[in-house]
Formats: C-alpha cells, structure tokens, sequence
C-alpha cells in the first residue's frame, strides 16, 4: 500500500509542473488594430473593443493569461482577409484570429501555397519580405452577427426602410468595389443604379458626406456605423433599423492542426453565451449586438446576392 501511494504521489508531482506550464502558457489571439468598435489599438490609448473584452473573458475562462497580437491589414492584389489571417497563424504569432467573418469562401483550403504577413507589431523590416507556408484554417462556433445596414442622412432621416427597394428616388452612395455596392448596383436589374454615385474606399469620407447632407443613404456593415456614432455623438446620420436579410457570423479561427484549442474556445464561448456575458460586453463595448444566426457559416454570398 505505501508503495503505491509512493508512486502515485510521484506521479502527481511530476504531472504538476507540466499542469502549471500550460496554464502560465498565453492564449494567444490576432486583432485587427482600426476595427471599432470590435477591436481598437492606438498608441497613448488602452486597447479596446468587444473583440478585446470577449478574448479577456476567454482566456480568464481557460486560466489562462491573455496575448493580444495586433495586425494591421492592407489588403492588395496579392492579400485577402483569409490569407493575412492564415499567415499569422502558421507563422505562429497567434493561436486564434478574432473577428473573423464565417463564410465558405473565407475557410476554403487557400489556392496558394505561401502568403505575406500582413504589417503587425513588432513585424521587422525581414517579415515584411519573406513568405509563410499556409495552413488549413478552422472556425469557432460564432459570437456575433455582423449584418449590413441602411443608414440616413439628414434629409431622409424620416424615411421607412423595410427593404432595399425602399431606397429608390433617394440619393445613395457607396463605396467602390465593396459589398454594399453590389447589393445596390444589382438590386432588381439595376434599379436603383441612376441615383448611386460611387466614392474611393479610404480617400472618400462616406459618412462625413451623408452627415453633411450630401447624400440621402448607404448601406455598411452595422458595426461601422457604431464607430461613427462613438466617434460623433453629434451626428446628423441615423440607423434605419433595417438590415439586410444576408449578413454573416464573426468567430474565432484557427489552424485545423489545433482542434483541442478550438474545442477549448467553444465550451468558453458557449458558457459566457448562456449567462448572457457575450451581449454585456457587446453593450460594454458600444457595439449594437446581434446574436448569432443560422446558417453558422454563410455560403457564397455573392450568388445569394445576385438572386435577390
């Protein structure tokens, strides 16, 4: 009998240490650095967002300390949200990316071997150049709804928005190349695309134009329209309170190679979910949370969009 409890006490101070280790061992997550009000990293100011609250939730939940890896993305004709997410994980400079949108495009085995890394803290001029070996991406189950959104200007703040064809005969505008350009210019055969005028993604200030009054609508993902409210409490824009009916989740990903992890996240997710402690740190945050939907993944979105 005393041998064996000798033994078993042995055993258990030997599986002690590696216990501790993996719990000192940082949960390690990516955030987009200029995403309000999901995740925000500036310097002279603290980190914020709900991305950055729901990963501190998290890794309290695991008992484990919390690594933010702050990136920055640029997308050009060799990047895409997918690849600058993919790069960062392989590469090992984070375990989880947050905020990523859940869609079959976005986890689809990538057509290319290697990509760059997206600029991230910390980044050396030598990770600027070089090309990372890519991985196969995971998802978590999702957190959040991230839907498009009509929002007014001024002069037609009192306008009823039930539907995309509620827009006609006002003055729209939307940024080139992006989602909300798409539904627009195809909506019903083209009906509303005389009265669309079409700015520069980073040059143009959409939202500033619509507080002026110098156009009547557009149509952006919610949680944009939530960072210009923080940042303009004054502003003469408002929600329409309509969304348009296909949006897409916001989850974790990481790499298929670490399932346990993402198994880990999801209990985590599920629990805070049931206690209501995802929507308290979405209020928190300031962002207009929307729980998630079905399906959890979206399917190709521009099919869906072109049938409607």
């Amino acid at each position: 009998m005393r041998g064996r409890l000798a033994a078993l006490g042995l055993a258990a101070m030997l599986a002690a240490p590696a216990t501790v280790a993996w719990a000192a061992d940082p949960l390690s997550i990516c955030l987009d650095e200029d995403r309000p009000p999901l995740s925000a990293h500036h310097k002279g100011k603290a980190d914020a967002g709900f991305d950055v609250l729901l990963a501190q939730a998290i890794a309290e939940r695991m008992g484990r300390p919390l690594k933010l890896q702050w990136f920055e993305s640029k997308l050009d004709e060799d990047s895409s949200p997918q690849l600058e997410a993919n790069a960062l994980l392989s590469d090992g400079r984070c375990s989880l990316v947050g905020g990523y949108a859940l869609t079959t495009d976005s986890l689809v085995k990538p057509g290319l071997k290697t990509a760059r890394l997206p600029d991230f803290a910390g980044a050396t001029r030598d990770d600027r150049r070089r090309r990372v070996a890519l991985g196969v991406l995971a998802p978590s189950r999702p957190y959040v709804y991230s839907p498009m959104t009509v929002v007014l200007g001024p002069k037609a703040h009192d306008r009823n928005i039930s539907d995309i064809g509620d827009l006609a005969g006002l003055r729209l505008a939307i940024e080139s190349g992006s989602l909300g350009d798409a539904i627009l210019m195809t909506f019903d055969k083209g009906r509303l695309i005389d009265n669309i005028t079409h700015l520069v993604p980073a040059r143009d200030d959409l939202l500033g134009a619509l507080a002026r009054g110098d156009y009547d609508a557009t149509l952006i993902d919610l949680a944009r329209y939530d960072a210009h409210r923080a940042a303009h409490p004054d502003t003469a824009i408002s929600a329409s309170g309509y969304y348009y009916p296909i949006g897409a989740n916001r989850g974790y990903v990481g790499l298929g190679s670490d399932l346990a992890l993402i198994e880990a996240v999801n209990k985590a997710l599920t629990d805070l979910a049931a206690e209501g402690k995802i929507a308290e740190l979405g209020k928190q945050a300031g962002l207009t949370y929307l729980p998630p939907r079905e399906p959890a993944i979206l399917g190709d979105v521009w099919t869906k969009i072109i049938q409607r």
